[in-house]
């Protein structure tokens, strides 16, 4: 199956375990892989909507308004900052991104899953504010090597972007610690799987439901083994701690 050849959604009707939806919030450098892995989530599961962004960066090519970002002016940006409308907001190589607040509010009460794709500062930001309701994903590369070749076989950045990236990258990977669960992104798949299976434990509980058609107790032993495979020693190594 390639990348564009995506499975169909998987239907699941039971309520979540807690009542309310979740905050599912995903953090990686550039070039990991958290944007491929967060939209097979969102396509399989009608229960997560994606919280798009608002960025005073131009748009690049092939990106759409209101998809990909609300991309806005920076006046615009700082009235809403102004009005206390974003949960959270920082600078990227000389741009502003921030989250809206309203939207997060009323997905979770009403039971829906909220997929956020951010850096370590909006992840810790979000946390803070919902941190009953936030579960924080860390997508590792397998190699610093293979993270600086999947930026420039993206060639969506110009060279000294792609080396600020790089540079970036390892002061992102020092914040692995704040993160509930770790996937080292080696191959689609497999990192896949264990992100559904994070999810699913997440929504639905740890143990096998009459109401969910699914094997919880296997999803929960694949997070467990996950667990117990010490994934935050490879993200030492990829620190040089």
């Amino acid at each position: 199956m390639t990348s564009t050849q995506l499975p169909p959604p998987l239907h699941i009707d039971a309520p979540p375990s807690r009542g309310r939806g979740s905050l599912i919030i995903v953090s990686s450098p550039s070039g990991a892989g958290k944007t491929t892995l967060t939209r097979r989530l969102l396509h399989e599961f009608p229960t997560t909507d994606f919280s798009v962004s608002y960025t005073t960066r131009p748009r690049r090519a092939g990106e759409i308004d209101g998809v990909h970002y609300h991309f806005v002016e920076p006046d615009h940006f700082e009235r809403m900052l102004a009005n206390h409308e974003l949960a959270e907001s920082f600078m990227v190589h000389g741009n502003r991104y921030g989250t809206a607040r309203a939207p997060i509010d009323a997905a979770i009460a009403r039971g829906r899953d909220m997929i956020f794709d951010v850096d370590f500062q909006g992840a810790r930001a979000l946390a803070q504010q919902w941190p009953a309701d936030s579960i924080r994903i860390f997508i590792l590369p397998p190699d610093l090597d293979t993270l600086a070749s999947r930026l420039k076989t993206r060639a969506t950045d110009a060279p000294d972007v792609i080396a600020r990236r790089l540079a970036k990258a390892i002061e992102e990977l020092r914040q692995f610690e704040e993160y509930d669960h770790l996937v080292i992104n080696r191959e689609i798949e497999p990192a896949y799987e264990l992100l559904r299976a994070i999810y699913l434990t997440r929504r639905y509980g740890t143990a096998d439901r009459a109401d969910v058609p699914l094997p919880l107790g296997a999803m929960w032993a694949r997070v467990e083994a996950n667990r117990a495979s010490d994934p935050a020693a490879h993200a030492r190594t990829l620190v040089g701690a």
